[in-house]
Protein backbone atom coordinates (compact mmCIF):
# COMPACT_ATOMS: atom_id res chain seq x y z
CA UNK A 1 0.00 0.00 0.00
CA UNK A 2 0.94 3.42 -1.07
CA UNK A 3 2.08 5.75 2.03
CA UNK A 4 3.23 8.36 0.38
CA UNK A 5 1.36 12.04 0.92
CA UNK A 6 1.26 12.43 -2.61
CA UNK A 7 0.08 9.06 -3.23
CA UNK A 8 -2.80 8.01 -0.97
CA UNK A 9 -6.09 9.51 -0.27
CA UNK A 10 -6.66 12.20 2.17
CA UNK A 11 -8.54 9.47 4.41
CA UNK A 12 -5.51 8.26 4.95
CA UNK A 13 -3.03 10.88 5.83
CA UNK A 14 -1.62 10.42 9.53
CA UNK A 15 -1.98 6.56 9.35
CA UNK A 16 0.07 4.57 11.92
CA UNK A 17 3.13 3.33 11.01
CA UNK A 18 3.02 0.33 12.58
CA UNK A 19 3.26 -3.11 11.41
CA UNK A 20 0.33 -3.47 13.60
CA UNK A 21 -1.57 -0.93 12.07
CA UNK A 22 -0.58 -2.02 8.21
CA UNK A 23 -1.89 -5.39 9.33
CA UNK A 24 -4.88 -4.46 10.05
CA UNK A 25 -5.37 -2.16 7.32
CA UNK A 26 -4.38 -4.80 4.63
CA UNK A 27 -6.49 -7.53 6.31
CA UNK A 28 -9.45 -5.73 6.14
CA UNK A 29 -8.94 -4.20 2.58
CA UNK A 30 -8.61 -7.84 1.79
CA UNK A 31 -11.61 -8.88 3.28
CA UNK A 32 -13.86 -5.73 1.91
CA UNK A 33 -12.44 -6.63 -1.81
CA UNK A 34 -13.14 -10.08 -1.29
CA UNK A 35 -17.06 -9.67 -0.41
CA UNK A 36 -17.18 -7.18 -3.59
CA UNK A 37 -16.03 -9.96 -5.93
CA UNK A 38 -17.67 -13.09 -4.07
CA UNK A 39 -21.06 -11.53 -4.33
CA UNK A 40 -21.02 -9.79 -7.83
CA UNK A 41 -20.88 -6.01 -6.33
CA UNK A 42 -19.41 -4.11 -8.98
CA UNK A 43 -21.25 -2.69 -12.02
CA UNK A 44 -18.75 -0.80 -14.14
CA UNK A 45 -18.80 2.98 -14.08
CA UNK A 46 -21.57 2.78 -11.57
CA UNK A 47 -22.33 5.02 -8.65
CA UNK A 48 -22.44 4.02 -5.14
CA UNK A 49 -24.52 6.19 -2.19
CA UNK A 50 -22.21 5.05 1.17
CA UNK A 51 -24.02 5.71 3.57
CA UNK A 52 -22.75 7.20 6.78
CA UNK A 53 -23.26 7.41 10.23
CA UNK A 54 -20.14 8.70 12.31
CA UNK A 55 -19.82 5.32 13.40
CA UNK A 56 -16.79 3.55 13.40
CA UNK A 57 -18.13 0.94 11.13
CA UNK A 58 -19.17 3.61 8.41
CA UNK A 59 -15.92 5.37 8.83
CA UNK A 60 -14.20 1.93 7.75
CA UNK A 61 -16.76 1.21 5.09
CA UNK A 62 -15.79 4.58 3.70
CA UNK A 63 -12.07 4.87 3.96
CA UNK A 64 -11.73 0.94 2.75
CA UNK A 65 -14.01 1.53 -0.30
CA UNK A 66 -11.86 5.00 -1.43
CA UNK A 67 -8.34 3.14 -0.97
CA UNK A 68 -9.63 0.04 -3.19
CA UNK A 69 -10.85 3.08 -5.56
CA UNK A 70 -7.87 4.69 -5.30
CA UNK A 71 -5.80 1.29 -6.21
CA UNK A 72 -7.87 0.96 -9.39
CA UNK A 73 -10.11 -2.07 -8.04
CA UNK A 74 -13.55 -0.41 -7.81
CA UNK A 75 -13.99 1.34 -11.12
CA UNK A 76 -17.44 3.03 -9.25
CA UNK A 77 -18.14 6.53 -8.40
CA UNK A 78 -18.41 7.38 -4.74
CA UNK A 79 -20.93 10.10 -3.07
CA UNK A 80 -20.83 9.52 0.81
CA UNK A 81 -24.34 10.70 2.39
CA UNK A 82 -25.55 11.51 5.86
CA UNK A 83 -29.30 11.45 6.94
CA UNK A 84 -29.49 13.66 10.24
CA UNK A 85 -32.27 12.14 11.51
CA UNK A 86 -32.88 15.45 14.40
CA UNK A 87 -31.81 13.06 17.48
CA UNK A 88 -31.51 15.60 20.18
CA UNK A 89 -27.56 16.34 20.73
CA UNK A 90 -26.57 15.11 17.29
CA UNK A 91 -23.22 16.85 16.15
CA UNK A 92 -24.63 18.50 12.94
CA UNK A 93 -21.11 19.98 11.64
CA UNK A 94 -18.56 17.02 12.56
CA UNK A 95 -19.72 15.12 9.36
CA UNK A 96 -19.96 18.11 6.42
CA UNK A 97 -16.78 19.25 8.08
CA UNK A 98 -14.86 15.64 8.01
CA UNK A 99 -16.11 15.23 4.24
CA UNK A 100 -15.10 18.73 2.82
CA UNK A 101 -11.59 18.30 5.03
CA UNK A 102 -11.24 14.38 3.29
CA UNK A 103 -12.31 16.00 0.05
CA UNK A 104 -15.09 13.83 -0.51
CA UNK A 105 -17.42 14.35 -2.39
CA UNK A 106 -20.78 13.96 -0.50
CA UNK A 107 -24.74 15.27 0.50
CA UNK A 108 -25.92 15.80 4.05
CA UNK A 109 -29.61 15.61 4.20
CA UNK A 110 -31.93 16.55 7.28
CA UNK A 111 -35.12 14.92 7.82
CA UNK A 112 -36.94 14.52 11.66
CA UNK A 113 -37.66 11.05 11.49
CA UNK A 114 -36.66 11.01 15.17
CA UNK A 115 -40.29 13.01 16.12
CA UNK A 116 -41.72 10.14 14.10
CA UNK A 117 -40.42 7.17 15.57
CA UNK A 118 -41.36 9.14 19.04
CA UNK A 119 -44.57 9.57 18.18
CA UNK A 120 -45.02 6.32 17.17
CA UNK A 121 -43.63 4.16 19.14
CA UNK A 122 -45.22 3.26 22.41
CA UNK A 123 -43.12 3.76 25.74
CA UNK A 124 -41.01 0.77 26.40
CA UNK A 125 -40.54 -0.84 23.02
CA UNK A 126 -37.68 0.10 20.94
CA UNK A 127 -37.05 2.56 18.56
CA UNK A 128 -34.69 0.22 15.95
CA UNK A 129 -37.20 -1.11 13.65
CA UNK A 130 -39.23 1.60 12.74
CA UNK A 131 -36.24 3.92 12.24
CA UNK A 132 -34.22 1.75 10.41
CA UNK A 133 -37.68 1.40 7.97
CA UNK A 134 -38.22 4.91 7.67
CA UNK A 135 -34.00 5.87 7.29
CA UNK A 136 -34.13 3.01 4.57
CA UNK A 137 -36.47 4.81 2.60
CA UNK A 138 -35.30 8.10 2.40
CA UNK A 139 -32.15 6.89 1.61
CA UNK A 140 -33.31 4.83 -1.72
CA UNK A 141 -35.11 8.08 -2.54
CA UNK A 142 -31.73 10.24 -2.06
CA UNK A 143 -30.06 7.66 -4.02
CA UNK A 144 -32.60 7.41 -6.75
CA UNK A 145 -32.67 11.57 -6.77
CA UNK A 146 -28.54 11.21 -7.48
CA UNK A 147 -28.45 8.46 -9.99
CA UNK A 148 -27.00 5.35 -7.99
CA UNK A 149 -27.77 2.28 -8.23
CA UNK A 150 -26.72 1.10 -5.41
CA UNK A 151 -26.83 2.16 -1.42
CA UNK A 152 -23.86 0.99 0.34
CA UNK A 153 -24.26 0.27 3.86
CA UNK A 154 -21.66 -0.64 7.21
CA UNK A 155 -22.92 -3.70 8.61
CA UNK A 156 -19.86 -5.99 9.57
CA UNK A 157 -19.83 -9.60 9.99
CA UNK A 158 -21.13 -9.62 13.69
CA UNK A 159 -24.01 -7.21 12.84
CA UNK A 160 -24.45 -10.29 10.52
CA UNK A 161 -23.85 -12.90 13.08
CA UNK A 162 -26.03 -10.84 15.39
CA UNK A 163 -29.35 -10.93 13.28
CA UNK A 164 -29.13 -14.38 12.30
CA UNK A 165 -29.42 -15.24 16.18
CA UNK A 166 -32.00 -12.47 16.84
CA UNK A 167 -34.16 -14.31 14.02
CA UNK A 168 -33.18 -17.64 15.37
CA UNK A 169 -33.99 -16.90 18.87
CA UNK A 170 -36.88 -14.24 18.63
CA UNK A 171 -38.17 -14.73 14.74
CA UNK A 172 -38.63 -18.39 14.37
CA UNK A 173 -36.61 -17.65 11.14
CA UNK A 174 -33.38 -18.69 9.83
CA UNK A 175 -31.89 -15.65 8.16
CA UNK A 176 -29.42 -12.60 8.41
CA UNK A 177 -28.81 -10.06 6.76
CA UNK A 178 -27.51 -10.56 3.19
CA UNK A 179 -24.58 -8.86 1.48
CA UNK A 180 -26.54 -7.46 -1.31
CA UNK A 181 -30.03 -7.80 -2.69
CA UNK A 182 -31.94 -5.71 -4.93
CA UNK A 183 -35.06 -3.39 -2.79
CA UNK A 184 -38.36 -4.12 -3.14
CA UNK A 185 -39.36 -1.73 -6.37
CA UNK A 186 -36.35 -3.51 -8.27
CA UNK A 187 -34.36 -0.28 -9.26
CA UNK A 188 -31.91 -0.11 -6.80
CA UNK A 189 -28.80 -2.90 -5.06
CA UNK A 190 -28.06 -2.83 -1.54
CA UNK A 191 -24.78 -3.80 -1.11
CA UNK A 192 -22.36 -4.69 2.69
CA UNK A 193 -19.04 -4.18 1.54
CA UNK A 194 -17.79 -5.09 5.39
CA UNK A 195 -19.62 -8.39 5.34
CA UNK A 196 -16.29 -10.52 6.00
CA UNK A 197 -15.16 -7.70 8.54
CA UNK A 198 -14.92 -7.82 12.28
CA UNK A 199 -16.55 -5.40 14.40
CA UNK A 200 -13.30 -5.55 16.71
CA UNK A 201 -11.31 -4.53 13.36
CA UNK A 202 -13.15 -1.50 12.48
CA UNK A 203 -12.80 -0.41 15.94
CA UNK A 204 -9.54 -1.06 15.70
CA UNK A 205 -9.29 1.25 12.93
CA UNK A 206 -11.46 3.82 13.07
CA UNK A 207 -9.95 4.58 16.72
CA UNK A 208 -6.61 4.51 15.06
CA UNK A 209 -7.36 6.42 12.28
CA UNK A 210 -8.38 8.82 14.98
CA UNK A 211 -11.94 9.62 12.79
CA UNK A 212 -14.37 11.54 14.57
CA UNK A 213 -16.82 9.20 15.67
CA UNK A 214 -20.51 9.78 16.80
CA UNK A 215 -21.75 7.71 19.25
CA UNK A 216 -25.02 5.72 17.94
CA UNK A 217 -27.16 5.91 21.38
CA UNK A 218 -27.96 9.52 21.16
CA UNK A 219 -31.64 8.36 20.81
CA UNK A 220 -31.36 6.64 24.20
CA UNK A 221 -29.34 3.62 25.08
CA UNK A 222 -32.34 1.64 25.80
CA UNK A 223 -30.91 -1.37 27.83
CA UNK A 224 -32.27 -4.59 27.56
CA UNK A 225 -32.51 -4.65 23.48
CA UNK A 226 -32.60 -7.90 22.38
CA UNK A 227 -29.63 -7.31 20.70
CA UNK A 228 -27.46 -6.44 22.88
CA UNK A 229 -28.70 -9.67 24.76
CA UNK A 230 -27.29 -11.52 21.95
CA UNK A 231 -24.32 -9.65 21.45
CA UNK A 232 -23.54 -10.80 25.16
CA UNK A 233 -24.22 -14.13 24.26
CA UNK A 234 -21.61 -14.32 21.26
CA UNK A 235 -19.40 -12.35 23.29
CA UNK A 236 -19.00 -14.66 26.30
CA UNK A 237 -18.66 -17.55 23.51
CA UNK A 238 -16.03 -15.81 21.73
CA UNK A 239 -14.23 -15.48 25.54
CA UNK A 240 -14.85 -19.23 26.04
CA UNK A 241 -13.72 -20.45 22.32
CA UNK A 242 -11.69 -18.07 20.55
CA UNK A 243 -12.62 -17.84 16.48
CA UNK A 244 -16.04 -19.10 17.16
CA UNK A 245 -17.90 -16.09 15.57
CA UNK A 246 -15.67 -17.17 12.41
CA UNK A 247 -16.66 -20.50 12.73
CA UNK A 248 -20.47 -19.84 12.86
CA UNK A 249 -19.84 -17.08 10.34
CA UNK A 250 -18.59 -19.28 8.22
CA UNK A 251 -21.40 -21.84 8.81
CA UNK A 252 -23.73 -19.16 6.80
CA UNK A 253 -22.27 -19.71 3.97
CA UNK A 254 -22.70 -23.06 4.15
CA UNK A 255 -25.91 -23.78 4.40
CA UNK A 256 -27.11 -27.50 3.12
CA UNK A 257 -31.06 -27.49 2.25
CA UNK A 258 -31.34 -30.95 2.14
CA UNK A 259 -30.23 -31.60 6.08
CA UNK A 260 -32.58 -28.40 7.24
CA UNK A 261 -36.10 -28.85 7.46
CA UNK A 262 -37.84 -26.26 4.82
CA UNK A 263 -39.92 -28.46 2.23
CA UNK A 264 -39.40 -24.77 0.19
CA UNK A 265 -36.13 -25.09 0.15
CA UNK A 266 -35.84 -28.94 -0.26
CA UNK A 267 -37.85 -31.54 -2.19
CA UNK A 268 -38.45 -33.52 0.97
CA UNK A 269 -41.48 -35.62 -0.24
CA UNK A 270 -40.02 -36.42 -3.85
CA UNK A 271 -37.36 -38.57 -2.10
CA UNK A 272 -36.86 -42.30 -2.93
CA UNK A 273 -34.56 -44.70 -2.42
CA UNK A 274 -31.46 -45.00 -4.26
CA UNK A 275 -29.12 -47.76 -5.60
CA UNK A 276 -25.87 -45.25 -6.29
CA UNK A 277 -23.78 -45.70 -3.64
CA UNK A 278 -22.38 -42.09 -4.18
CA UNK A 279 -25.84 -40.76 -2.50
CA UNK A 280 -24.95 -42.91 1.19
CA UNK A 281 -21.57 -41.13 1.04
CA UNK A 282 -22.92 -37.87 2.00
CA UNK A 283 -26.07 -39.04 3.59
CA UNK A 284 -27.64 -37.22 1.22
CA UNK A 285 -30.40 -39.34 -1.22
CA UNK A 286 -31.09 -38.14 -4.54
CA UNK A 287 -33.68 -37.24 -6.09
CA UNK A 288 -35.97 -38.83 -8.52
Amino acid sequence: MLDDLDDIHPLFHGAPSTTEFKKLRKRIVRNVREAIEHYGMIERDARWLVCLSGGKDSYTLLAVLYELKWRGLLPVDLLACNLDQGQPGFPATVLPEFLEKMQVPHRIEYQDTYSVVMDKVPQGRTFCALCSRLRRGHLYRIAREEGCSAVVLGHHRDDMLETFFMNLFHGGRTATMPPKLVNEEGDLFLYRPLAYVAEEDCEKFARAMEYPIIPCDLCGSQDGLQRQQVKQILDQWERNSPGRRQIMFRALMNVRPSHMLDPKLFDFAGLSLSQDSSDKDDGVPSLK
